[in-house]
């Protein structure tokens, strides 16, 4: 009989960890919560802690082929091994004396304002990297040099040839910047003055002439804060490929009673090279469409998170359709919450193809455009697969003065199901960053997301189908605290060669694995239940799921 009493309570052990682990998904209370202490404790987290002349570590950029991670901060450029990042090359960048005093004397803070914050890292070429830096309020942009080959260890600021930095870094550190450097031209979204007022989308370097967003025109941006910018095809023909930004600025007048903030895509296309006697080193394709991530509430009021705080893109076998993954906070006083929105490509085509928002009637509140628009249609790409216009500047006149007062789109982009993925309302955080993982597990494919917060914490969390993929069903994993001190998390990359994630702050770096399948316990119930699609059963340990291997 004791064989049939040791079934019964390893059966009833199962059950009684199923309810448990049921109760903690029902609650959205986390399978692992793992202390910075526990996390040294166990080897999942390695940190660089700063140096003690410099901080700021926002801005990434990671090279998988390379194994490094090059990383822009006050004063400094640092190139980390991904393996450990203990082990990194830095460079030191600051400004001059008299650059520094001119900065003071301008009524600017010494430590917080008057230095280099490096805020664009992009790959240049094949051994080079593209530096710039706010250069205490006088913008300055160099290259640096790594060498053709990961062996010939070169890591060199090439002092010998800086540009002005303006339209690419904004003046003040505070302000955000997204950049995107493709075919040696540097797409931009900054501020472009001292005062942070002229804010602008630019496009500089490269052969071609400088062109940016018409200035000092509330309906083409409204002191916006940029986030990200990416490229994504629109079809086959790499003449019809489009810049995509995202940002959130201040709603335009009529479009909102009182001072609210709204979350943006904006499009340009990668061969507008401006009008001929309109719109002269302008963009003529540029377009902007609302990102809605609400929940729906009684009374038909929902409630809105509208402060676009990161984007990943989650490239799937088409390049044409990514899946957009928005992470958003509330602008609301009354309450603070954080939600994940999903959002199709097709979904933001239809939007840019769909009515534009004009001003009309008696208020002069915002309506469709109902007129006849002009051919070819503002923001089409001028390529041989619409129309057969060669170049921007062959466009006829009534479609750049369309375009010029008609910027926005009046329909709104819905997130997919047409509500957030995740939502979090309760707790002592915000969210600030995400990276997304697709990973292979037993039973298919998971998308794993890590969310950065601003007290210093990452979430883990896997959407697992309820009936079908339209229903997804959240499941928080772990909850890890990354840094010693409470900090904003403001930057995230992954490596899913090294299946590490590597986090930035404002005082230093943190480097964790991706799946810590043994600390989900010694049995394979509490492995099983703990539903990490990274980890499986091997019959003896809880351990990471390779889709070869025997299970």
């Amino acid at each position: 009989m004791g064989w049939l009493r040791r079934i019964a309570y390893v059966f009833w052990g199962v059950l009684l960890a199923a309810r448990a682990n049921y109760q903690n998904v029902k609650n959205n209370v986390p399978r692992l919560k793992l202390s910075y202490k526990e996390m040294l404790e166990s080897n999942n987290v390695i940190t660089f802690n700063g140096l003690t002349n410099s901080s700021s570590y926002h801005t990434f950029l990671l090279d998988e082929e390379r194994s490094r991670l090059y990383v822009g901060a006050k004063d400094h450029i640092f190139s980390f091994n991904l393996v450990n990042i203990k082990d990194f090359q830095k460079i030191a960048w600051p400004v001059s004396h008299t650059r520094r005093d001119e900065c003071k004397w301008a009524g600017k803070d010494i430590l917080k304002e008057c230095a280099n914050f490096i805020k664009v890292l992009k790959a240049y070429n094949q051994t080079h990297l593209y530096a710039c830096g706010t250069g205490a309020f006088h913008p300055i942009c160099t290259y640096i040099e790594i060498g053709r080959h990961p062996e010939d260890n070169i890591f060199k600021l090439e002092d010998s040839h800086f540009e002005n930095g303006r339209g690419k870094s904004p003046y003040d550190p505070k302000l955000l910047t997204a950049s995107l450097l493709i075919d040696g031209e540097l797409y931009s979204g900054t501020a472009a003055d001292f005062m942070g007022r002229d804010f602008a989308i630019f496009r500089t370097l490269g052969h071609h002439h400088p062109i940016r967003t018409e200035q000092h025109d509330s309906r083409w941006l409204n002191d916006p804060r940029f986030i990200s910018v990416h490229l994504i095809p629109e079809s086959d023909n790499p003449e019809d490929d489009k810049v995509y930004f995202f940002f959130r600025e201040n709603a335009i007048d009529g479009e909102h009673s009182g001072k609210a903030t709204h979350a943006r895509i904006g499009q340009i296309c990668k061969n507008d090279f401006g009008g001929h006697r309109s719109l002269v080193n302008k963009w003529t394709t540029f377009l902007k469409a609302r990102l809605i991530c609400s929940v729906p509430g009684p009374n038909g009021i929902d409630t809105h998170f509208d402060e676009l705080q990161d984007v990943f893109l989650m490239n799937s076998k088409d390049p044409k359709n990514p899946i957009v993954y928005g992470v958003f906070t509330t602008s609301s006083n009354i309450f603070k919450g954080s939600a994940v929105c999903m959002y199709s490509m097709s979904d933001v085509r239809r939007v840019f193809l769909g009515p534009y928002a004009h001003r009309d009637g008696p208020n002069y509140q915002w309506v469709p455009y109902q007129g006849r628009v002009p051919y070819p249609r503002p923001g089409t790409c001028p390529s041989k697969t619409f129309g057969g216009f060669d170049s921007t500047k062959d466009l006829p006149d009534d479609v750049i003065t369309f375009a010029r007062s008609h910027p926005a789109m009046y329909n709104p982009v819905f997130p997919i199901n047409n509500r957030p993925i995740m939502i979090k309302t309760d707790v002592k955080y915000q969210f600030t960053q995400i990276v997304v993982d697709r990973v292979d597990a037993e039973d298919g494919q998971y998308d794993v997301m890590f969310i950065g917060t601003d007290i210093g914490t990452v979430l883990k969390v896997v959407s697992i189908p309820k009936e079908t993929w339209h229903d997804l069903e959240e499941v928080l994993l772990e909850e890890m605290t990354v840094f010693r001190e409470p900090t904003t998390i403001s930057a995230m990359k992954i490596s899913t060669k090294q299946q590490q994630l590597y986090v930035g702050s404002a005082a230093g770096i943190a480097q964790l694995p991706l799946h810590r399948c043994d600390i989900y316990g010694k049995a394979c119930a509490e492995c099983c239940l703990a539903r990490d699609p990274y980890c499986a059963w091997d019959g003896s340990s809880c351990s990471r799921y390779f889709p070869t291997a025997k299970r």
